[in-house]
């Protein structure tokens, strides 16, 4: 199951606008609400009070067999109903007719309104892409043809922010693939015969110095991490105090910081082995969290969670994650007063506002 926050919104200004009255629009702008372009899936999206006209936690599942139907149902609302939503529209991606996911959409909706969030819209769409048909549940003479996908405003407004949309959630996941397992092996071997996390003040300092200039190396040329410097950040992520001051690089989300230290920890969570792997997987998950991409957050988490199970904050994470809580509220964690701030700004990127796209 997936979830994602997402700032998508009518009237309500600096956000992305996305037409809650036309259903066709809404369709149109899952992909940029959740990360990737769902195929044979069940979301519920929900609208976040006081009027509804926001669109709050979206929760996404696979079309189930009719055996799992309730179970399905039961886990997507459980899920929708932490975050706080007055109302929810339930959307079924493919999976062939309309008319095959009737009984299972009456099942959502029944669920729904038990537990006090009736459904605004329910609707099943062939596929997310510009043209494909579209019908409501429980509405005659309801239905059209999606818009251009790629020239709605929520695409034009992702787009301008830098965000990926996948062609699916496989293409997402490939940006976590490991690199070869020889190299993998390599670094393994390296990082048993190196010296064990060391939280002395001097420790600290050190290792802090080798995640800054590992960014600084990135945002400068891009170049490939040698193994050296790929075991040197693997260490330092080991240090727990190091690896909580690494969580400021997310605050606020979307500065040239924030993008920078994403892409450090997405390259460590491809060339790290296990469990080292996990520290840099937490540190991505929550830079995604805290840039409304829950998608690829749940993704990052797994992946640590599956490096190291007992991952403290990976755990805590997913579990906020599953929760529905909404980015802004774990912002605290990284401007956390009583973690010493890795001072990301002005050591990134030589000659350039560390907040310059």
């Amino acid at each position: 199951m997936t979830s994602s926050q997402t700032a998508g919104a009518t009237g309500n200004g600096g956000q992305t606008r996305i037409n809650l009255r036309d259903p066709g629009q809404l369709l149109a702008a899952i992909p940029y609400v959740v990360g990737f372009r769902p195929a044979d899936s069940v979301l519920l999206i929900g609208h976040r009070p006081p009027r509804g006209t926001l669109i709050g936690l979206v929760v996404r599942g696979d079309l189930p067999p009719s055996d799992l139907r309730a179970p399905q149902a039961e886990n997507l609302v459980t899920t929708l109903v932490t975050s706080g939503a007055m109302a929810a529209t339930i959307v079924v991606v493919g999976g062939g007719p309309k008319q095959a996911h009737e009984e299972f959409v009456t099942i959502v909706a029944e669920l729904l309104r038990d537990v006090g969030v009736p459904p605004m819209h329910a609707m099943w769409v062939s596929e997310i892409s510009s043209g494909a048909p579209w019908e409501c549940y429980f509405e005659q003479d309801c239905g059209g043809v999606l818009p251009a996908v790629d020239s709605t405003v929520a695409a034009a407004t992702m787009a301008s922010k830098g965000a990926v949309t996948f062609d699916s959630r496989e293409a997402m996941e490939k940006l976590l693939e490991p690199v070869g397992e020889a190299a993998l092996r390599r670094r393994a071997r390296l990082l048993k015969a190196a010296p064990g996390p060391d939280s002395s003040a001097d420790s600290v300092r050190r290792h802090r110095r080798v995640v800054q200039q590992a960014l600084v190396k990135l945002a400068a040329s891009g170049a490939h991490l040698t193994d050296d410097e790929v075991v040197g950040l693997g260490q330092a992520l080991a240090v727990t105090r190091v690896r909580d001051a690494c969580l400021a690089a997310a605050v606020p989300p979307g500065t040239g910081v924030a993008r920078q230290a994403e892409r450090l920890w997405l390259t460590l969570v491809r060339e790290l082995p296990a469990p080292e792997r996990a520290e840099a997987a937490a540190l991505l998950g929550y830079t995604a969290y805290a840039r409304g991409d829950g998608a690829f957050a749940g993704m990052a988490l797994a992946n640590a969670l599956r490096a190291d199970p007992k991952h403290v904050l990976a755990q805590l994470l997913q579990a906020a994650l599953g929760s529905g809580i909404e980015p802004s509220r774990l912002a605290d964690l990284g401007r956390n007063e009583g973690v010493e701030s890795l001072r990301f700004t002005g050591d990134v990127s030589p000659g350039r506002s560390a907040d310059a796209a």
